[in-house]
This record gives structure tokens, C-alpha cells and sequence, in this order.
């Protein structure tokens, strides 16, 4: 295949404003999104905030010990404590959901006096990862190229236009206040210019350059501007202004929690280009090129701008959220139930070095989660839901009962052993399997009148609609219990290790999904699944799909799927639900439906001109169904096939699917 050909052909052109659609750059660890302009310059023109952001940067505040979750109230149930909406405790309960929050980390634009400002066109080079953009500034031409470094916090950026030595056109740099005032993550979306309570010192300046320190609370880092020709002079309490003549400026801007890293703007450019050229060389990689289907053009599309996006925004150290470096969704924080979401297809695409940077988050904050198990009368470790770097469970009305996240270490380990039957993974990753399969066995209680063991009361399933009191034996997290078990039973024996006789136990005897006239039920009292419940995540279906489904019976599968499609409220679903059906299609080997999954005319399911998935104005961005639709595709192009009259061909996508 002629990748480079192919990758083109997709690349994201920008002809007019998109306002929920900014072009972004990054690394993993580090990103940046961008108007028009190739800089940030006009955000109020957008409804996606423009936004720096990166894995190191967060901020709590007043500081990180402000509250703890002593602060709140508990609920007890089944005599495990769980944090409760507040009662007269509501100023904590807030503080904790908000902090630590992603810092905003700065804000670079052009300043202007602009009398007419016109799009031209901004393409997003993926196969070099530069973006170039082309406006027309009161009737003048203004060219500019944006880049990341590969492997540091850095861009680079080359501005050409005579409006510079006109003096009619120069770079401002703003930082924003790092503290939040609104309660719902969906209010404080717009940064927050304030002030006070932060500071920003210049602690070096020369003819060509300035480093800064920004600190707030507890929290500090550096910024680093350095330019070609020119001079900068600060304007206000957290703005600087960078004025020029040159004919071509060019800079770069870096940030750091420690100690800045200066690279010139060639060498941000070239190692960008080096980069992205090896990323897409190397890998997995597919082509629809010759296919009847008329949507294949579009699938195509999605699955090289949903690989871009993943790598820049989910491929970092630490589990990603839902937003990547776009903006703060859920105040910046993650949630792990969606980490299988955005990582999975990594190894699947030949790629598992990067889930395997994420993985090690599991090792550094497994004695949180050794502790918070033991606080709730469980062995092992339990791994909390929505959460920041640091590991502290958030204080939600979902959290405490949401459990699909807990075998996802112990299946995300697996994909990465089995990309290359990497030993090191069974040594380094075997404690958190180990862990996370004691606290399955540990949640499993034994119901002596059916002879099985089963999940809940006490839990919330993966669709979140059930009350916690309520749900029994929901279908995806019964088979999960019996797959994560199956897979650590396995990297028992490939240790040399007795395997737990409780392991065995709860493997053998959990109990199997309730069937109700034809089709699985929701969870096994839920008899209105298909009436008044058949709204958010139709999870039903993952676990023969997501999960190779060893208690699931096929026919009853097939035709509760067939119900799911004509019967489910869409418009409530969210954008991995597509994929995570067009699985469940694959397996079942109905590949028409699969990809009639994969492509449903449903606003959650579409796939922006940057290639996000849309969900809604306050959710622009949506990394899990980007993520989903590779792990899907991954499953349609190495393991069953695509339909008739389409036409694949496919470089290193892997069949490690169990």
C-alpha cells in the first residue's frame, strides 16, 4: 500500500471557521488545539475551547489538601462505605469533584487590529503532523505552520507576511486564572481571565527570548518563548506581546513542570516530520480503495483520523480524559471504566508500546487501590472511577456502584502480552492482575439457593440508568468476571504459580445472564429493559462482542442485538455504543450489520471535519468512540472480514482477540 497516498487523502482541510471543530497537535503527553489562524487567536469564534494542556499539569484550589473524602459524607452499604451526594456538606463534595482540575497552561495568539479577517485555508499534513494555515488579514496574506515536538513540550511556529514589518500584526501570550467557578464541568468550559489568585515572574529574559514562572497554590511550572527577531514587552499582569520586523518570525513555546527544554523551531519541525512519517510507516494500517459500498470512503477516513487523534490525545502516561487535550471535560479528570476505550486498539494496530505507558499508572497507584478495597471490606485492589494523576476516587452518584472498569488492567495487560508474548508484561503487570482478580472474587457473593456466584446488589452496570440497590447480574459484567478470571488464571500457570482455589470457584459457578422471551435482560429483575429502559448504553451486547461471550448463548444474543438496533432511544446512546454493536454484529457473523453499526446516521455518531466524535456542543470531542471504532474495525479487518462488495486491504492489524 502507498500509505503516504492514502493519509493525504484524508487529511483534515479548513476553508471556513468550524467552530466545533479545531485542528489540535501533541504527543501524548502534551496538546494543543488551534483556530484558523494556526494559533489561538480568536476563541470566542468557537464553540470546542481552544486549549494547552498536558498530563503533567493540574492544579487543586487552595491547595491539594484542601478537602479529602473525610470531608464528605458516607453512605454505608452492605457495610462498605461509599461517598454520598452532600448533606450540609456540599462545599467539599464540590471541591472534590473540581480538584485537582487540568491546568489551562497558556494561550498563544495573534494581536490585531483586524478590520477584515478572512479563512483561506488551514490543512492538517498528518503524514509530517504540521499544520498550515493561510488567512487574509485586512486584505493582506498572513501564512503560518504550527508543529509539536515528538517528545517534548514544545511548538514551533513560522509566521510569514509583510503585515509584520508593517507593524500591524504581532503575538500575544496570555494565562489564564487556574481556578474553576462554576459547579457543572459544562459551565466552565470558557478559561477563566481572572487575576487574581495567580502569578506569573519572568526569572530570565534576553534580546530573544523570556522564561517565565506561573505559580498558583501549590502549583508552579515554566514557560518558555524564544524567537528569531524581535521584541516582547509585557502588557498586562499575565500578558506578554511579541513585536517583529522579519520578513518571517519564527518561535518556539515550551512549557514544563521542572526544568524547560529549548529547541529550535527546524528542530521542532523536523523531528515532527521524523515522527509522524514513522508512526504511519510503521503499525497497522488499512485501505478500503476499491470498495462498492459508497460509505467506504467515510470509514476510511475515520479510521486514519481516529489513529492521529488517538496517538496525540490518548497515547500519553497516564489514562486519558474523554476530551484528551481539547478542553476539561469532567474537570480534566479521567474515567477509568473508558480507559479500554481509548487504548485497546494500540496493541491491535501493532502499537502496544503506547498502552503500555498508560498501563504503569495501574502500578503507581495500586496501594490507593489496595486501600480503598480494604475501606469497603473487599480483598485485593478496587480501582476507582472518576479520578485525577493522583489516584483519589472522585466523590459521583455513579462511582461508587460503576465495577466494569475493574478487569480492564487485567485485559489491557493481556493485549500487550499477546502483541509480541512479551514476558516482561507477566513480570512487571502481574501483581496489578493479580490485585484486581482477588477483588472480583472478593465483590462475587455466593447464592446458596441457585448454587452460583453473582454480582450485586451494590452495583451500577456499564448502562448507567439501573440503581445501584437495585441491579443484579447485569450480562457484560458477568461475562467479564469470567474472562478477567480466565485471563488471570492463565498468567498464573505462565508464572509457575498456584492458582487460587477461589479464582476457580467463582470462574466455575458464575451465574449466567437471566433470559426473558428471547433476549437477555438488562440485568436479571430488570423486566422493563426493552420498555422504559432502553436508553443510554445498550451494554447487553458487549459481552459477546467486546468479550468472546463464553456464557452467552448466540441465537439469544443475535436477536437481542436485532432488538437493541430497532428498539433503543439512538439519540441517548453515546459514541463507543456504535462500535461496541458493530462487534457484537461481527462475532455473531453479521457483517452487514456490522458495518451498518459502524456508520448509523445518528448524531453520536458523527465524525467531525477534524475527525472527533460529535456528541453534543458541551461534548464536542469524544475519544472513546474514536477509540471503539478501531478496536471494531481491528476485529472486522484481522479476525471476521468485511461484507461483500467491500474491498480491504490491511498491513499489520493483529487478531489477538480471545
Amino acid at each position: 500500500m502507498n500509505r503516504k497516498k492514502i493519509v493525504d487523502k484524508h487529511a483534515p482541510v479548513v476553508t471556513k471557521i468550524e467552530p466545533r471543530a479545531p485542528l489540535s497537535i501533541g504527543n501524548g503527553e502534551f496538546g494543543m488545539s488551534v483556530d484558523f489562524t494556526g494559533l489561538q487567536t480568536f476563541p470566542e469564534q468557537y464553540v470546542t475551547p481552544l486549549s494547552t494542556q498536558s498530563n503533567w499539569g493540574w492544579h487543586a484550589t487552595g491547595g491539594k489538601n484542601r478537602s479529602t473524602l473525610d470531608d464528605v459524607t458516607m453512605q454505608y452499604y452492605q457495610g462498605a462505605p461509599y461517598p454520598l451526594f452532600p448533606e450540609n456538606k456540599e462545599e467539599a463534595y464540590h471541591w472534590l469533584r473540581q480538584n485537582p482540575h487540568r491546568l489551562q497552561l497558556g494561550q498563544i495568539g495573534f494581536l490585531c487590529d483586524a478590520e477584515e479577517v478572512k479563512p483561506v485555508r488551514q490543512r492538517h499534513d498528518l503524514w509530517s503532523g504540521v499544520i498550515e494555515s493561510d488567512f487574509i488579514l485586512n486584505g493582506e496574506k498572513v501564512k503560518v505552520k504550527t508543529a509539536c515536538a515528538p517528545e517534548e513540550d514544545i511548538i514551533g511556529v513560522t509566521v510569514a507576511s509583510s503585515l509584520l514589518k508593517k507593524g500591524q500584526i504581532a503575538i500575544q501570550l496570555a494565562f489564564p486564572s487556574p481556578n474553576i467557578t462554576d459547579r457543572k464541568w459544562e459551565d466552565a468550559l470558557a478559561l477563566n481571565w481572572e487575576e487574581s489568585g495567580h502569578q506569573t515572574e519572568v526569572f530570565n529574559q534576553s534580546d530573544n527570548s523570556i522564561k517565565l514562572k506561573r505559580i498558583m497554590d501549590d502549583t508552579s511550572y515554566t514557560v518558555g518563548w524564544k524567537w528569531n527577531s524581535g521584541e516582547v514587552r509585557q502588557t498586562e499582569a499575565h500578558k506578554w506581546v511579541l513585536t517583529s520586523d522579519a520578513e518571517t518570525l519564527t518561535f518556539t513555546l515550551s512549557f514544563s513542570e521542572n526544568k524547560l527544554i529549548e529547541k529550535t523551531t527546524d528542530q521542532v519541525f523536523t523531528e515532527s516530520r521524523e515522527h509522524w512519517k514513522e508512526f504511519w510507516s510503521n503499525g497497522g494500517f488499512l485501505s478500503f480503495e476499491g470498495s462498492k459500498d459508497p460509505r467506504a470512503d467515510e470509514l476510511e477516513r475515520r479510521v486514519i483520523l481516529s489513529q492521529y487523534l488517538l496517538a496525540t490525545h490518548s497515547g500519553g502516561s497516564v489514562p486519558p480524559q474523554e476530551t484528551g487535550y481539547m478542553y476539561n471535560s469532567w474537570f480534566g479528570k479521567f474515567h477509568l471504566e473508558m480507559h479500554y476505550w481509548h487504548a485497546a486498539h494500540f496493541p491491535l494496530w501493532g502499537r502496544p508500546a503506547i498502552l503500555k505507558k498508560s498501563m504503569n499508572w495501574y502500578l503507581n497507584i495500586l496501594p490507593k487501590a489496595y486501600q480503598l478495597a480494604e475501606s469497603q471490606g473487599f480483598q485485593g485492589a478496587r480501582w476507582p472511577k472518576m479520578v485525577g494523576v493522583e489516584g483519589e476516587q472522585t466523590p459521583s452518584p455513579i462511582a461508587p456502584g460503576l465495577i466494569w472498569q475493574q478487569p480492564h488492567p487485567i485485559y489491557l495487560a493481556e493485549l500487550c502480552y499477546q502483541a509480541n508474548n512479551d514476558e516482561k508484561m507477566l513480570e512487571t503487570f502481574s501483581e496489578v492482575v493479580f490485585a484486581s482478580a482477588d477483588f472480583m472474587v472478593s465483590f462475587a457473593t455466593y447464592d446458596e439457593e441457585r448454587d452460583v456466584y453473582q454480582l450485586g446488589p451494590g452495583l451500577i452496570p456499564a448502562q448507567e440508568n439501573h440503581r445501584m440497590e437495585d441491579s443484579i447480574n447485569p450480562p457484560y459484567e458477568l461475562e467479564y468476571w469470567h474472562f478477567g478470571l480466565g485471563i488471570a488464571i492463565k498468567w498464573c500457570e505462565r508464572l509457575g504459580k498456584e492458582i487460587p482455589e477461589k479464582w476457580k470457584a467463582v470462574r466455575k459457578k458464575i451465574a449466567k445472564p437471566r433470559v426473558k422471551d428471547g433476549v437477555y435482560l438488562a440485568h436479571r429483575d430488570c423486566e422493563n429493559t426493552f420498555t422504559e429502559k432502553n436508553h443510554d448504553h445498550p451494554s447487553i451486547v458487549a459481552a459477546f462482542g467486546v468479550l468472546p461471550g463464553e456464557l452467552i448463548d448466540k441465537k439469544v444474543m443475535l436477536d437481542t442485538l436485532h432488538k437493541v438496533k430497532e428498539e433503543w432511544q439512538w439519540e441517548t446512546a453515546w459514541g463507543w455504543d456504535f462500535p461496541m454493536c458493530a462487534m457484537t454484529a461481527a462475532r455473531l457473523g453479521e457483517l452487514d450489520l456490522a458495518v451498518d453499526f459502524l456508520l448509523m446516521d445518528q448524531v453520536k455518531n458523527t465524525y467531525s471535519i477534524n475527525g472527533h466524535n460529535y456528541q453534543h456542543d458541551a461534548l464536542t470531542v469524544y475519544l472513546p468512540g474514536n477509540g471503539a471504532l478501531l478496536i471494531a474495525v481491528a476485529m472486522l479487518a484481522a479476525k471476521t472480514g468485511f461484507p461483500e462488495g467491500w474491498t480491504l486491504e490491511q498491513e499489520g492489524l493483529k487478531d489477538i482477540y480471545s
